[in-house]
């Protein structure tokens, strides 16, 4: 019988938390309250890579707009290169009316592609 021997790697999410949490400018006593627990246990959370119950890990995570794809999925992301990345981390901070705008930059640039194919 096959056995699935795959683990999840709770210290890089760890230090994505504490990352996303230092650029927000937030402390671990402030996210702690935000998410009803004490200050240590984000401590344990981002320094030892400790299992918070699963709607404590979706209340950090969403409040700190972590992807959880990248850590639920390593093998898809280890492909992507910088520039992907980098564009793809500037249309998540973008509002509804820039992606439209964007999306008629990508339509351009793939209906000059096809032209030039021809």
């Amino acid at each position: 019988m096959y056995q699935d021997n795959r683990q999840f790697d709770s210290h890089a999410i760890g230090q994505e938390i504490k990352r996303k949490r230092e650029v927000k400018g937030w402390t671990q006593d402030y996210l702690a309250q935000l998410v009803d627990r004490t200050p240590r246990s984000i401590m344990y959370i981002e320094n030892r890579g400790q299992h918070p119950s699963l709607n404590i890990f979706f209340k950090i995570v969403t409040l700190l707009d972590i992807s959880v794809d990248k850590f639920f999925y390593p093998d898809k992301h280890n492909g992507e290169n910088e520039c992907r990345k980098r564009i793809d981390r500037m249309l998540n901070g973008m509002d509804e009316k820039e992606l439209s705008f964007m999306e008629i930059v990508a339509e351009g640039i793939e209906k000059s592609r096809e032209a030039e194919a021809k």
